[in-house]
Parts: C-alpha cells; structure tokens; sequence
C-alpha cells in the first residue's frame, strides 16, 4: 500500500493578493474548477493500491481543508493539524510516525498540495517506477526532466555515468545562475527538485534520528500528547515549540548515503509566482491570460485576472494585474517575485489585507464586509445547509439581522425565533444569541452592527460544534 501524505502548508506570499494568510495559494482553483489541494489529492487517487490520504496543515486552515475534501467525496482521511509551521522535516516525520503505526509496512509517498502536474498518466508511471526501490530501502525523491535552464528551482544531481529509471543522488544543488543552469540541462545529470519523496516511513525515520534527533524527538512527544478535535488530530503546542524549523533536504536527504532520484516528466510546474501561472496555461493569441471580467486593447504576454469588477488594460507587455475585492496588484511579469516585498509592508502597517480576504470561510459557511465606517459595518452572511454559529454574546456592540433567502433559526436569550425571507430581528448588547440554518437550502442575510468596538475578538463563545471555545 502507498499512503498519500499532501503537505497543505504555507501561506504563498508571491501569490497575493489572491493568496492569503488565512487562505493561502492550494486552497485557490487557479487551473480550473478544482482547487489545488483537491487536484493533488484526486490524482494520487490514480496510483494502484493507494491507501487513504493524510493531509498535513495549518490549524487556522482546518475547516476550509476538510470542506474541500469533503467536495470532492474524499471520506477516509486523517487531518494532522501543527500549531505552526516547522517546515517539511517535522511533518514528514509526524505522518511517518502514524503511517508506521496504523499502516506497518506501506510506502509513504509526501507531496506539496501547491504543485501543477498536467500530465497525471505520467506522474503515475513515475510513483510505480519508484515503488520497488523504496521498498528495498531507498528514499526516493522525484526530479524534473529540465524543459528550460530555469533559475528558480533547485537541483538535484545524479551521479554521473549512471542509468536506470532510479540514479543514486550526488548532490542537492541551490538555484543556480543562468550561465550554470544551462549547462545542467546539457550534462543530463541534473534534475528539478520537485519535493516529492516515496520512501517506507520507518527508514526516513531512522535517517531523521541519525541527522537530526531533536526533530525526532520532538515530534514523538508532540504526537503523544496529541488529542482529537472532532476529525482532526491536534498536536501538542508545547512539544512542537521545541522542535527545530528544517526541511527534508537539508535535515536528512543531504545527508544520506541512501537517496535515489526518479526523473519524472509529468507537466509539473511549482506556482511560486504569478509569471508561473502565465507559463503554464494556454494562451491567447496576444499571448495573454484574462480570467474574469477583462478587457484589453494593445496587450501582450500579459496575466490579468478579475474577481469582482470589470478590469481594462491598454498597452502593456509583459504585466501582471490581479484584482479583489479590497486590492489591486500591478507589476512587471519580471519582478513579480518581488511581491512578498509588498506583503511585508502591509504587515508593517498591521493592515489585514495580507491576512484575509473580504469574504472570511467558517465551518458553518462565510461572511464578507461590504461596508464599514465609524460605529457601523455591513456584512452579507451565509450558513450551510443544517450548520449552526456558536452560541455566543459580544460585549460592545448590538447587531441587526434580516434574513435575504432561506430560513433562520436565531436564539436570543432564553427564546428562539424562526425568520423567513424579508424577516428581521434585534440582538442587543451582552445578549446570548445563536443563528441556525435548519433548512435544505444555503440561507443568506444582511448583518449590521453598530457599536463603539467592531472587532472580530469582541466575541464570547458558550457552545460550539466546531470545538472554538
């Protein structure tokens, strides 16, 4: 059996303002209907004897995780929640520690959720190519047959002379300059590094305990102390504070002598950045790539996306413009990694544009701002079928109510009042309050709050089904 473990972290910083904090770049549908997450996950979904997925991720991005899996009829599942990020190593070793528990003698096969693999036939040859040497004992990662003598990637190098569909690892090789980059290609040792490994847990655990046992011991004390949160399994905060932040390839496969590289060729792309979507989707005859509502006129080799208004351009080359609701990134398709420099000035400014979107996802449904000034703020709310806020009170602010379409079930006080379409209700300060959806359809209403405090903390919960308290 191989067992899936998708690594669902990061918070890709070079993708805003699409990708945010609180919903960052695998959770998007950027190549389509599906987002990357569930691509990633119905992909494994291919390869002969895979086992059920487990999915690695932040705790802020549990709820939003599970409903994408949930879209897509994934139903056996494990979702490992850290508390922070720490890097690939340590989440490697916690999934390897449960797969070794529950699933002794299945491969385990560790995939970033952020990559693009267009050929699925492909990928699926490369993972079956792979599966006798890692049985045998080697960690297998997979590299990328170079198309480009790209600079953004790193390499992994083969040892020269050798062949095989698996060549023993020379060497792990940072991004190179262009002038080395070109020769890689034409020596055909060297590889993309994909991030993608294939190895049978309890030898990478070995190789973790040889390199780095702090990393080791600190994640066997955080999953012993984990405890179950509804469907996920929460790690112990206090024990994963003290394991120290590396990836895999500096804290195990640098190190070993027992790495093997599978060239894979398989459409893979790693979307760091908005030049990357613009590389790796069709596109117009200008050379363009618009999605949403946008016009153009004189423009070339260009990326342009709406969400929520019409988007005009004239006379640009080589741009990209990305729009939201509350911003607008321009900036030359060249320097487009420089973006992250923006989000660390918004973060400066303790603004929340880096952090979340108008539209903030719930387990019970979402809300977005859509008007806010002085002792007010105006949201359009809506709650999924059957799914219930916390019973909760706010201190220092009153809120109004009507209801748009569905129907409501709100608990004010010791009462609880059902409200139909075009309905309304009052709930006063310091007032215990809940509104339920107890209908077969999405129910959506008009909130407004008026007080001399609007934050989202200003917020006291007294029951919750989603473990918020």
């Amino acid at each position: 059996m191989i067992m899936p473990v998708i690594l669902s972290g990061g918070s890709g910083t070079r993708l805003w303002p699409l990708s945010r904090a609180m919903y960052p770049k695998q959770l998007l549908p950027l190549f389509g209907e599906k987002t990357m997450l569930q691509d990633t996950v119905l992909r494994v979904g291919s390869i002969e004897g895979v086992g059920p997925v487990i999915c690695v991720c932040n705790d802020e991005h549990r709820f939003l995780v599970a409903e994408q899996l949930r879209q897509i009829g994934v139903a056996e599942q494990a979702i490992i929640l850290e508390p922070f990020g720490r890097n690939t190593a340590p989440a490697a070793a916690i999934a390897a520690l449960v797969i070794a528990a529950t699933h002794p003698g299945a491969l385990m096969l560790l995939l970033p959720a952020d990559h693009v693999i267009l050929d699925r036939q492909g990928f699926v040859a490369s993972i079956e190519s792979a599966r006798s040497a890692a049985e045998s004992g080697s960690l297998v990662t997979f590299g990328i047959v170079p198309s480009t003598p790209e600079t953004r990637y790193g390499y992994i190098r083969a040892v020269a002379g050798s062949t095989g569909v698996t060549r023993p690892v020379a060497e792990f090789v940072e991004k190179p300059s262009l002038e080395r980059a070109e020769g890689y290609v034409v020596s055909g040792d060297y590889f993309w590094n994909s991030g993608m490994f294939l190895f049978r847990p309890e030898i990478y655990l070995a190789e973790l305990e040889a390199s780095s046992p702090e990393i080791l011991d600190a994640c066997r004390k955080s999953l012993e102390n984990a405890r179950r949160d509804l469907d996920f399994l929460r790690l112990d905060p206090e024990a994963f504070a003290a394991c120290p932040a590396n990836s895999i390839d500096y804290a195990v496969m640098e190190k070993t002598s027992n790495a093997v590289v599978v060239p894979m060729q398989a459409g893979w792309r790693d979307v760091g950045a908005w030049s990357a979507l613009w590389e790796a989707q069709e596109r117009d005859a200008e050379g363009n790539i618009k999605r949403g509502d946008v016009l153009t006129h004189g423009v070339r080799n260009s990326y342009i996306h709406a969400t929520s208004r019409l988007v005009a351009a004239v006379g640009l080359e080589e741009h990209v413009i990305v729009e939201t609701a509350d911003a607008v990134l321009v900036a030359s398709k060249e320097r487009v990694q420089e973006v992250k420099a923006i989000v660390e000035q918004l973060k400066l400014q303790k603004r929340e544009e880096p952090l979340i979107h108008r539209r903030v996802y719930r387990p019970w449904g979402s809300y977005e701002t859509v008007d806010e000034g002085e002792r007010f703020k105006v949201k359009r709310i809506t709650v999924k079928p059957g799914a219930a806020l916390s019973l909760q009170m706010h201190s220092r602010r009153a809120e109004h109510w009507i209801v748009v379409t569905g129907r409501a079930l709100v608990t004010v006080g010791k009462k609880q009042v059902p409200l139909e379409a075009n309905q309304s209700i009052y709930i006063p300060v310091e007032e215990l309050h809940r509104l339920e959806n107890p209908g077969d359809e999405p129910l959506e209403l008009i909130e407004v709050q008026s007080g001399g405090y609007l934050g989202e903390d200003d917020i006291v919960r007294f029951e919750d089904h989603y473990g918020r308290l």
